[in-house]
């Protein structure tokens, strides 16, 4: 794998989780706790040989930044040519930002040229699975392609949500689609399509050849809008890596780019058996871990006279937390989280430093950091009032922006 140099892309705005991407980058955004979303990108990298990373920022990135620095700096060794380096557009090529996936890596072929690879990994900085990178690499040379490009089996009617790959009977590319509402289909098995991963192996020459092509052409300069059928076009060999165990059941993948996909893909953690398990030892999950006290759960006299104990039930709890007299349920919540007396937080995540107040009530919510909610509040239980203050998604999540203002 030391002939392979990888690409994260981390610099997307990621609007459509707003307003948990107002203010940080959406692989900055928490995740399960303790994590960040680019965490289980950069920890595929790690735990699959991979150790000279670039990852490719834009929008919003001091969070970012700030993270994979604390966390991920002291992973590789400068001294054995290993790195994690983070790379914002520096107009070296055009005058412009990054205008889309593939132009991202053409204004960083200096990159390219200094290290002189064998192979260019381009990755997503903003998607939740496990994978090995080796067996996209076993399948590159099984196959010589100039080109492998991950898929997921998923439920055609599911189409309209991914770029879709066509394919023949030999995983050979035919064509892309994107987004379409009438899916190529795979061979065989109409009721599933290939959903592009957003995950791309190249021959290194391969690659620098077409990226100058399409700087060249009027495109969205996007890897599956652009270089994909240009590649056809010019016939090359561009194959699938099927990520499928070996039933030919889909590994756990999620693109949890929207504000439900994102609260579904946490509550997930909770339930008796999730599909995506963050105790696998051998697959560990890093992340950068601050220095918090152990969690504690109190119990606390209320003013009924009763005494209320610290309950948790099928929930993540982090480090720093305190539970004093307060239900928490099905919920996920990040470090030094205070929830008060007569509380209860029930399908819910709640992230770093917020202060929850006696007696107030949360459901089917997300709460962004360094909340402070006072006393006696509901959220969650009256969407027609919740909207008036805050967001809520389409499935009814609410969602407190980071440092709301609760009265």
């Amino acid at each position: 794998m030391r002939d392979v140099l990888t690409f994260i892309l981390a610099g997307g705005k990621g609007e459509r989780l707003n307003p948990l991407t107002r203010d940080r980058a959406k692989p900055a955004v928490p995740f399960g706790g303790i994590y960040r979303i680019i965490d289980f990108t950069l920890s595929n990298c790690i735990n699959s040989g991979l150790r000279r990373i670039y990852v490719l920022i834009q929008y919003k990135s001091f969070s970012l930044q700030k993270h994979l620095l604390a966390g991920w700096h002291d992973i590789v060794s400068s001294q054995l040519g290993e790195f994690i380096d983070v790379i914002p557009p520096q107009q070296r090529i055009s005058s412009d930002w990054y205008r889309g996936t593939a132009d991202a890596i053409h204004q960083n072929v200096y990159a390219i040229h200094d290290h002189d690879p064998e192979f260019i990994l381009v990755l997503a900085g903003d998607h939740i699975y496990k994978m090995n990178y080796q067996k996209m690499m076993d399948c590159q040379k099984k196959l010589d392609a100039d080109m492998v490009v991950a898929c997921i089996p998923m439920p055609a009617e599911t189409s309209a949500g991914f770029g879709v790959i066509e394919v023949d009977e030999e995983n050979r590319v035919k064509g892309f689609q994107e987004k379409p509402k009438k899916p190529k289909t795979i061979p065989n098995d109409p009721s599933r399509i290939f959903a592009s991963m957003g995950i791309y192996l190249f021959k290194k020459d391969i690659l620098l050849e077409e990226l100058e092509l399409d700087a060249r052409n009027l495109s969205d300069h996007d890897f599956g809008r652009n270089i994909i059928p240009q590649m056809l076009k010019n016939k090359k060999k561009v194959y699938v890596h099927n990520f499928v165990d070996e039933q030919g059941e889909p590994f756990y993948w999620r693109d949890i780019g929207t504000r439900d996909a994102y609260y579904e893909a946490n509550m997930a953690l909770v339930r008796p058996a999730p599909a995506f398990d963050l105790y696998d030892r051998e697959w560990p999950v890093r992340t950068y871990h601050a220095q918090y006290p152990p969690s504690r759960m109190l119990s606390a006299q209320c003013q009924d006279g009763r005494e209320h104990e610290g309950v948790v039930v099928d929930s993540l709890i982090s480090g720093g937390c305190v539970i004093h007299g307060a239900v928490v349920k099905g919920s996920v919540l990040s470090q030094n989280v205070k929830i008060e007396k007569d509380a209860e937080v029930l399908d819910s995540v709640i992230m770093e430093g917020v202060t929850i107040g006696e007696g107030v009530k949360i459901k089917n919510a997300i709460i962004d950091k360094q909340v402070i909610i006072p006393d006696g509040i509901r959220i969650g239980y009256d969407l027609q009032q919740d909207r008036k203050r805050f967001d809520v998604t389409a499935s009814g999540i609410v969602i407190v922006a980071k440092k709301a203002a609760i009265r």
